[in-house]
Order: structure tokens, then sequence, then C-alpha cells
């Protein structure tokens, strides 16, 4: 049970899984500075803000209260998550791709044999089948 465990732990995955985790809440700092910065000056720019910060349409309800639906934070966290998913790609994953057919590229890997056809694969069988009966 410890040794499968130990196995586990020590794949390249579950480091890389750490590392990412790490990356992605230091990174969350950078992305949230860039939207407080200028994504909600720039949405300020065309959409009037209450004290509070938040702009949506505002509806009056059944008892009389005003009730605004909150549209600029789902504006911000759409747009946090676009930044993110932007950097990430072009950071980390458009390297890693072009690292990869740089690599594959040096050292191509033989092509694999196709694979047996369903007849083939029968006369296999038959063949096998044969070689048991007769020993």
């Amino acid at each position: 049970m410890i040794q499968g465990f130990k196995e586990f732990i020590l794949k390249g995955n579950v480091i890389d899984l750490a590392v990412a985790v790490v990356i992605g809440g230091a990174f969350t700092a950078i992305v949230n500075a860039v939207v407080a910065s200028i994504i909600n000056p720039l949405v300020a720019l065309f959409f009037q803000a209450d004290a509070a910060g938040k702009f949506g349409p505002t509806i009056t309800g059944i008892y009389g209260q005003k009730v605004t639906f909150p549209l600029g934070d789902l504006i911000t966290a759409i747009i946090s998550f676009l930044a993110v998913a932007l950097v990430v790609y072009f950071a980390f994953v458009m390297p890693m791709n072009a690292y990869k057919a740089r690599k594959a590229a040096k050292n191509p890997i033989a092509e694999e044999a196709a694979e047996a056809t369903e007849g083939e694969l029968l006369a296999e069988i038959r063949d096998l089948l044969k070689q048991q009966r007769s020993a």
C-alpha cells in the first residue's frame, strides 16, 4: 500500500500538477491586478458604476425594493478567465508544443505497423488453434 502511494507521488504528473497549482495561485494575483488597474477603468469608460463598483440593470422588485443585477462582476470574471487562458496558452502551451514538435522532428519515431485486419486476425487465431490441436 505504501509502495503504491510512493510510486504515485514520485510520478512526474503529480509534481507537474503541484507546480501548476502554485504558479496558478501566484498568477492569479497578477491577473487580478491587471483587471483592477486596466480592465475595470476601461469598462468604467463605457458604463457608469455605482458606489459599490457594480453596474448593471436595476429593476424594482415586487415589494418596491431596487434590485441591481451586477453584470460588472460577471464581465470582470469573464475577462479575467480569458486573460488567464490567453497568457497560459501563449506563455506555456504554445512554447511546449513547439518544443515537442522540434524534439519529434529530431527523433522521428518509426511508424507502427498497420493494425491487422479482421481477416488476418481470424487466420492467426485459426493457425494457433491448429497448433494447439496438433500438440
